[in-house]
């Protein structure tokens, strides 16, 4: 089978959540002995774009990302072998957490997800958390970047807040925003060090930072 055949799996397998294919497509991608970044890249990633896409032109809705998430999931708990530690380790440490006083999950799992995916150590503070836990949570593990998911409007002020909690803690970490309601001039305004639209572009923006 030719990698761009399975590489049109790959991306329909997250499309379509489709775990099954998802696992064969997966399998003889690693068979074909293709890198984890273009199978995470133009495979898995591509089919989590156009589901973001779709999410966000309302022609699906949140059980169908959920669903595109835990696919992907399987598709990354299969290449974990081939994502030596020693690479990961180079690569860096982030922690993504959904910012305080929101409760939404999905683009942060997805970031999580493309993260990992292409090889950096994710540690995930989960929703609801607040400045002090992504400080404390960086401090433990090494971490060089700081990542807040904000869905609501109202939550993003929670974001001003992390970046201000990071500077008087010594401009230690990175602080890179992402969600529904966020924009590149509200993270140039709060002073962030980056914005992210999309779960694919978190990781060129994760890089340059490193």
């Amino acid at each position: 089978m030719a990698n761009d055949a399975i590489i049109a799996d790959l991306k329909k397998s997250i499309e379509t959540w489709n775990v099954a294919l998802c696992k064969e497509a997966t399998q003889k991608a690693i068979d074909a002995k293709m890198s984890v970044s273009e199978i995470m890249d133009k495979g898995l990633g591509e089919g989590m774009a156009v589901i973001g896409q779709k999410f966000n032109d309302a022609e699906i809705f949140l059980p169908q990302v959920v669903a595109a998430s835990k696919t992907m999931e399987v598709a990354l708990k299969m290449l974990e072998p081939l994502m030596s530690g020693g690479s990961s380790a180079n690569k860096g440490t982030v922690v993504m957490g959904t910012v305080e006083g929101d409760i939404h999950e999905i683009g942060k799992n997805v970031c999580c997800a493309m993260l990992r995916g292409a090889g950096y150590n994710v540690i995930d503070v989960g929703p609801d958390a607040d400045s002090q836990t992504f400080l404390d949570a960086a401090e433990e593990n090494d971490a060089k970047v700081l990542g807040g998911s904000a869905l609501m409007t109202t939550t993003l002020e929670a974001q001003r807040e992390l970046v201000i909690a990071n500077n008087e803690d010594g401009k230690k970490y990175k602080c890179i925003f992402g969600g529904a309601p966020c924009s590149k001039e509200w993270c140039d305004e709060i002073g962030a060090d980056g914005y992210s639209a999309t779960g694919s572009e978190i990781i060129e923006l994760v890089k340059s930072l490193m």
